[in-house]
């Protein structure tokens, strides 16, 4: 997980997120590698992100949300969208590995 944060840490500082209601523009332009959603996250977002997912075959993974929070250098989000698929590979496998 240690590594996790700080591959999106460096994915933060190097601008290749998105958050808020820009992952669902940067979904439907297919700039998307991997969604991040935390896991107490509301059921109604997640539904919502979810199917937008599999709609636009965009891999998604769940997270610790403070740990997604500290990551990133915010205090209140719950999902994150990575742009790169270099970031998006290396987090895939350190979240589902």
């Amino acid at each position: 997980m240690k590594k996790a944060i700080g591959t999106l840490g460096l994915a933060m500082r190097a601008h290749k997120i998105a958050t808020g209601e820009t992952i669902f523009k940067k979904l439907r332009s297919n700039q998307v590698s991997l969604l991040i959603m935390a896991d107490d996250m509301g059921e109604n977002g997640k539904k919502k992100l979810t199917d937008k997912c599999a709609y636009y075959h965009v891999p998604y993974v769940f997270m610790n949300g403070e740990e997604l929070n500290m990551a990133i250098g915010d205090k209140n989000r719950k999902s994150v969208a990575i742009l790169d698929e270099g970031f998006a590979q290396k987090l895939h496998a350190c979240l589902k590995g």
